[in-house]
């Protein structure tokens, strides 16, 4: 039997898997948002931009969404089919937790024009109402200011500091972590 794959439309956007075809498009986008990039992820590796690397990214993101481990999805402007950046809902965890963990990219032409928002809403409103999952995580750089404002316009709230928590740009860098909640009744928690 033929499972289809998961597509989430936004207002302006389709989120959906990453395809073969897409390499392109994403390697230039990466390669031309770097300078905007690298400050706040790991360091990429030496191919990171070439085909097979896409490949097997497009691979791996299949078998994590069939697997249910994750849902990285792309990008992708409807009125032009311009891809915009990507999403990913990873680290799934069923049972009696039910939650996952956010991460996201902008290419910087995008950068400030309301397209992660839109993104970060489209997919937690996905990860709850279609995946029942009750909590949803992200975590960033103390210093990433539109992330952070990003997480917070979307209902995230601040948790506090995970220490040494992820390697970026090649140092162990501390995080600040928010969550969304499904049905979330804490209302608004300063951030310190």
């Amino acid at each position: 039997m033929f499972r289809r794959r998961p597509r989430i439309e936004s207002e302006r956007m389709t989120l959906r898997l990453p395809e073969h075809g897409d390499w392109r498009a994403w390697g230039n986008l990466r390669e031309a948002s770097a300078a905007h990039l690298t400050p706040w992820e790991p360091v990429w590796a030496h191919d990171h931009l070439s085909r097979r690397a896409f490949t097997n990214r497009v691979y791996w993101a299949q078998r994590a969404e069939t697997q249910g481990t994750a849902l990285p999805l792309m990008l992708v402007r409807r009125a032009d089919n311009q891809l915009l950046g990507a999403i990913t809902l990873d680290n799934i965890r069923r049972g009696p937790v039910q939650a996952g963990t956010l991460g996201y990219w902008i290419g910087a032409p995008f950068a400030r024009q309301g397209y992660m928002r839109e993104a970060i809403l489209a997919t937690v409103h996905h990860a709850f109402a279609v995946m029942d999952l009750s909590r949803i995580e992200a975590a960033c750089l103390p210093e990433n200011t539109p992330s952070r404002g990003v997480l917070e316009k979307c209902g995230f709230k601040y948790e506090g500091v995970a220490q040494s928590y992820l390697q970026i740009n090649g140092r162990w860098r501390n995080h600040v972590l928010y969550a969304n909640l499904r049905g979330d009744r804490r209302g608004r928690t300063d951030v310190g």
